[in-house]
């Protein structure tokens, strides 16, 4: 992988982060606090659009498959660290949400890292099978 491919997946990791945050900031009551149809269907659908994003990215970047793994840490590890401060300060990071919704906050972060991380790691064991 090329230093600026490096660079540039660190870069997109902390962007993702900082605009799922915002986004989830204004909207996260209505999302995480109305129904659970709502709940589940982000639940479901955020880790894989988030999935699908980091997809075209490394296509996009063409970045071979075998290296998928490490490109999706540079991804994950922005928003992985910046959400282990924000959890530790929900209240205050997240005000328009009640305190008990972190817990479910972070099962929906880890779900999402876990899905791409694994896709990754799908992608590269296809190309060593």
């Amino acid at each position: 992988m090329k230093t600026n491919d490096t660079i540039l997946l660190g870069v997109a990791g902390l962007a993702f982060w900082i605009l799922g945050t915002l986004l989830y900031r204004v909207r996260g009551q209505a999302i995480f606090e109305t129904t659970s149809l709502r709940y589940w269907l982000n639940f479901v659908l955020t880790p894989l659009i988030s999935a699908f994003a980091c997809v075209v990215l490394f296509r996009w970047l063409a970045i071979p498959d075998a290296q998928w793994p490490s490109a999706a840490l540079l991804i994950a590890i922005p928003g992985m660290i910046g959400e282990a401060v924000l959890l530790s300060n929900f209240s205050r990071w997240m005000p328009r949400m009640q305190p008990a919704t972190a817990g479910s906050y972070s099962g929906f972060l880890f779900a999402t890292y876990a899905l791409v991380l694994l896709v990754a790691e799908i992608a590269s064991l296809q190309v060593a099978a």
